[in-house]
């Protein structure tokens, strides 16, 4: 197994839990369902369904890694889910302003995050990877990126992976990573920085154009946000993460959306 293959699998070294799959038609658990403290009747979701293999749109309906999951802590809480799909600049405000209940947007825990608002126990390991043109072999590594101009999602972990690259000539911030990896094949931009699972995910769906250089040079965890305030809520969803991580679901989910 790769050193990226075995870093999408940590987290549960890090928390002791992760999340996993959709299992229709199990029942809620003992203590999580609706009417336990701080569990809304309906468990409203932001998400910004631009980042395929996590959340997207086909159709009329969310696709993805995260958006499986959410369904299934609401089976497990007993509650229906309903998601909105929100500008990512706008997703933590949104809960803020309580437009939402939590947000599940593989959004990276980080201080400044949390310091907004709270999270649940990490539920994936990630890492941030260079794209490139296909044929590209100047950059393999992120010192190959001085002088170039790198193409990221704004406020996002790629964006502030490559602000700590020394000598980077320009960073160019996009709303959504797929214009970000449009830029490079588009030549705006020499390389994008993005997270691995979603390089891979735009690399197959333009296999001439971009490839995936590089092993992933950060290491960094999602978690599901929650307004502050709401500490029982924040319990719950844990518990029916662990829940689905201790019967099998989370690799079901895994391997439903996940390719390295």
């Amino acid at each position: 197994m790769s050193r990226a293959a075995r870093g999408l699998r940590m987290a549960a070294a890090v928390a002791a839990v992760l999340v996993g799959a959709a299992l229709a038609g199990l029942l809620p658990s003992a203590g999580v369902r609706a009417g336990a403290s701080g569990v809304p009747s309906v468990l409203r979701v932001g998400t910004d369904a631009t980042y395929p293999p996590f959340e997207f749109v086909e159709g009329d309906e969310f696709k993805g890694f995260d958006m499986d999951l959410i369904r299934e802590i609401g089976r497990r809480l007993g509650v229906p889910v309903v998601i909105q799909n929100v500008a990512w600049d706008g997703l933590i405000p949104g809960l803020n302003n309580g437009n939402y209940d939590v947000i599940i947007s593989a959004m990276t825990i980080l201080e400044e995050r949390a310091a907004v608002v709270d999270f649940s126990d990490p539920y994936f390991t990630a890492g941030q990877v260079m794209v490139v043109r296909r044929g590209e072999t100047a950059i393999q590594r992120p010192e190959d990126l001085r002088g170039r101009v790198v193409a990221v999602q704004i406020n996002t972990t790629g964006q502030f992976a490559t602000e700590q690259i020394a000598g980077v000539r320009r960073i160019d911030k996009y709303d959504t990573t797929p214009l970000a990896v449009q830029a490079v094949m588009q030549r705006s931009a020499d390389a994008a920085v993005i997270d691995l699972a979603v390089a891979v995910q735009l690399a197959r769906e333009f296999p001439g154009q971009v490839q995936v250089v590089g092993e992933p040079f950060t290491e960094e965890y999602y978690g599901i946000a929650v307004r502050k305030g709401r500490p029982e809520l924040v319990q719950a969803i844990n518990r029916a993460l662990a829940e689905i991580k201790a019967d099998g679901t989370y690799d079901r989910l895994y391997a439903t959306w996940i390719r390295t």
